[in-house]
């Protein structure tokens, strides 16, 4: 096992951006291109909107699901399979002249990589799969209309032989037998016995209890059809298949179905057991010639929705259409923030892959994943927090919304909801959940999202809005904001510091109603600085009096009982226990209470020095900064149940990716850019695109946690796209490496950048106002601004005020 004292290394730090084994980034077309199809794992990319959902892989594997993967799937995929994207999206095409067949993404069939080239552009919201194999030329684009419910599967395909091409072509996908994962998955003695489709005028039509009512766009499915359609424009259907099967064979594949290697479609029906949906054509092509067809698949009746879409978007010139409206609509979302730094893939990450894993992250919180299975089925009340603040600078209006939905969720008494489902969220008639089931965080994250939503829109009376409470009652905002701080007040320990509850965002730790976390400690120290703030500026003098007055109480508690020789403690259990001190043998050093230290401002500045450098010596890997050291061995599980992982995995003593954001943000508070550039790197996917075959998981996203020194797989990241990570990293790198953070009064403009930066540049919508920033750095310091000016006229300080910005302002930064 390697030692705890892993000292950083800063070789990631300095690589550039470059094509590796499997893919390169390309930045003018806002896409990641795989260029290798056999990647370590599956490569994913998400389709649709919160209405209508997908995901698809590199291999155009997947599923689909309306508004919900738990409640709502009707394209099945199995978890936890070899490969782990299957079934999905099929094109196969078929020689009928030798018989040889293949597939239009590499899987299912799998054709060898030396005669067969693949390429996959993931974008935004969109993939792009192509292909060449046998002289045959095949371009698959995948795609969810703006604001519809159906799919868009359309293939391209060219003759690139000196003969002619007879070709059969089959469509592949598989249907679920209900559209809850449990009762698809596990209750086949009732799924098994609900679904039948059939083929008519065209269309697929899969029905899962069909004998009852058609309400199909209702997502409480007892009682209630569950209703999908498939169909193919632009060649005659010669032949379909139904049952799964029947197209596959009882001792068939994927990579060769008894339909595919006979050549011919059996026109199988289901009824029962397990469906599917192939449809055949023929496409005979002249050499050089091309032929486009169209795969439309949604949900709803085949004669109805089917027929409407099909009329309205079954013609390719309409599919163009679509498809440049989809790329307009989330481009103009990422536009709302650009840069250009020295640092190509920290451009590529911020200005494509960062802020578009936000927005999907903001959207699906941890429900919809090739992980996550949908029994997250909801919006996790402190993900989802933390998520709002990864897009502020994207969608504020939405984002206000759903902070607003949120607020909705918190209890009269201060305490939330683990899970809002916006579907049957009933605020003012949601029963109280038990003492034991509250985590005593949820609601100090609005510390961090509500004064940046604040600050972003300059709507200053949000505070004074009225908002339900999630059982009775309701407050305004600021209230809500009181409430919050008081159930961790009212819910302390012997040392006077907040209790764990159930977790403290730690999910392993398990304090209880007596047992203490410095973690919320900091955390309620940091929102009652925030609360007095809010009162000053509101007006409220014997609000802020109350904050500063509990905010001295808890820093002496804080200086008291948790500084341990050169860190801050972990917890202190019911019985006493002090973890995280420096003569522990096990959990001697955790990295929150490191980090929010010095973000809460509880520390001095000798602590700050102090408790970083312990965090570096002993935490701080080539591959991120690990939650804690030496890993959880022999601690009581009942309260550190980190011990169930094994050593250097996620909790214990594994590199969590959710708080390296933090770690960049302390450094940068420490005004040490050099630090903080080292440490994003560090964790940044884009540094990683040489490494592909270490990391495993997608380049271009983040991922949950990365295995430490103590595994044999150190750098392996997994878990990717649905994490807390996105916010936090595209947070911490606009907003503190770069500087540049909305304040109620304007733009405060403070970057922490590595001295060796001539500068950046940043375009940035703020209030409606698109300014362009530039950040000159002649000295190479790491921080500190010597001049501002806007539109050419100087600005005391670093605040440029709102009033100032118009439309086009140029602001000029100089540091020194």
């Amino acid at each position: 096992m390697p030692s705890p004292d892993t000292q950083f290394s800063a070789s990631a730090a300095s690589k550039t951006s470059g094509s590796s084994a499997y893919g390169h980034f390309d930045d003018a077309a806002r896409e990641y291109v795989i260029t290798r199809p056999n990647t370590p794992r599956s490569w994913t990319n998400y389709l649709g909107d919160t209405e209508f959902g997908a995901i698809i892989s590199n291999n155009a594997g997947g599923y689909s699901f309306l508004r919900s993967a738990a409640d709502g799937r009707f394209l099945r995929m199995r978890y936890n399979n070899v490969p782990m994207d299957q079934p999905g999206r099929y094109f196969y095409l078929r020689d009928r002249d030798d018989g040889d067949f293949w597939s239009a993404s590499w899987q299912t069939v799998g054709k060898p990589l030396d005669q067969y080239r693949s390429i996959c552009r993931h974008g935004t919201a969109y993939t792009i799969i192509e292909s060449e194999y046998s002289g045959i030329r095949t371009e698959a684009t995948y795609f969810v209309p703006l604001g519809q419910k159906f799919e868009y599967w359309r293939l391209k395909i060219t003759n690139n032989r000196p003969s002619p091409a007879r070709l059969s072509l089959f469509t592949y996908c598989e249907f679920t037998n209900h559209w809850n994962i449990d009762q698809d998955q596990f209750n086949l003695q009732y799924s098994q016995y609900i679904g039948r489709a059939r083929f008519q005028d065209g269309f697929i039509e899969m029905a899962v209890n069909d004998n009852l009512p058609h309400d199909w766009a209702n997502i409480k499915r007892d009682g209630n059809a569950m209703l999908s359609w498939k169909t193919l424009v632009g060649a005659d259907i010669v032949g379909f298949d139904l049952s799964r099967e029947q197209f596959i064979g009882a001792y068939g594949s994927y990579a060769r179905p008894d339909v595919i290697a006979a050549g011919a479609s059996k026109n199988s029906i289901s009824y029962g057991d397990n469906s599917c949906g192939s449809l055949h054509a023929h496409v005979d092509l002249a050499p050089g010639e091309s032929r486009e067809v169209l795969v439309l698949l949604g949900v709803g009746e085949a004669h109805k929705e089917g027929s409407i879409a099909r009329a309205a978007y079954g013609r390719l010139e309409r599919a163009t259409e679509e498809l440049e409206k989809l790329k307009a609509h989330w481009h103009a979302r990422l536009d709302r923030l650009q840069v250009k730094t020295p640092d190509r893939d920290f451009d590529s990450m911020v200005n494509v892959w960062n802020a578009y894993n936000c927005l999907i992250t903001y959207a699906w919180s941890r429900s919809a994943s090739f992980v996550y299975n949908g029994h997250r089925n909801g919006l996790g009340f402190r993900d989802t927090v933390q998520d709002i603040l990864g897009v502020l600078p994207m969608i504020p209006e939405e984002a206000g919304r759903r902070l607003e939905l949120m607020l909705s969720g918190q209890f009269s008494n201060g305490g939330a909801l683990p899970v809002v489902k916006p579907f049957d969220h009933k605020p003012g008639a949601t029963p109280m959940i038990p003492p034991e089931e509250f985590r005593s965080d949820d609601c100090l994250w609005f510390f961090n999202t509500v004064p940046a939503y604040v600050a972003e829109t300059g709507d200053l009376s949000f505070y004074d809005k009225v908002i339900p409470y999630a059982d009775q009652g309701e407050a305004t905002v600021f209230g809500h904001l009181r409430r919050a701080l008081e159930f961790n007040l009212e819910r302390t320990g012997a040392h006077g510091l907040p209790c764990g509850l159930a977790a403290d965002w730690n999910d392993c730790l398990q304090l209880g109603y007596h047992g203490e976390s410095l973690f919320v400690a900091f955390q309620v120290r940091y929102g009652l600085e925030v609360y007095r703030e809010i009162a000053e500026r509101l007006g409220r003098a014997e609000e802020a009096e109350w904050a500063r007055t509990q905010r001295e109480a808890l820093d002496e508690k804080i200086q008291q009982y948790c500084w341990s020789k050169d860190r801050f403690i972990w917890a202190i259990a019911e019985d006493g226990t002090v973890y995280g001190t420096h003569d522990a043998k096990e959990g001697a050093i955790y990295l929150n209470t490191q980090v929010w230290a010095v973000i809460s401002g509880a520390a001095t500045r000798e602590q700050a020095e102090t408790c970083m450098e312990s965090l570096r010596r002993l935490l701080a890997t080539e591959y991120g900064v690990q939650l804690c050291a030496p890993p959880v061995l022999t601690m009581p599980t009942e309260i550190m149940k980190a011990r169930l992982f094994n050593a250097g995995c996620k909790e214990n003593a594994g590199i969590f990716n959710h708080p390296q954001g933090w770690v960049v943000m302390a450094e940068c508070l420490l005004g040490r850019g050099n630090r903080a550039w080292e440490y994003h790197c560090a964790y940044m996917p884009a540094k990683f695109n040489d490494k592909a075959d270490i990391r495993g998981s997608e380049p271009y996203v983040h991922c949950q946690s990365t295995h430490a020194p103590y595994s044999p797989y150190f750098g392996a990241a997994r878990v990717p796209w649905l994490s807390g990570t996105a916010a936090w990293a595209y947070y911490s790198a606009t907003a503190h490496i770069l500087g540049i953070r909305a304040e109620i009064d304007g733009l405060r403009i403070e970057p922490c950048i590595p001295d060796s930066w001539d500068g950046f540049s940043v375009t940035r919508v703020f209030r409606g106002r698109r300014v362009e920033i530039t950040v000159s750095n002649p000295h190479h310091v790491e921080t500190g601004v010597k001049a501002i000016t806007v539109d050419g006229s100087p600005v005391e300080g670093t605040l440029v005020p709102s009033e100032r910005l118009g439309d086009g302002s140029r602001i000029e930064v100089t540091l020194g």
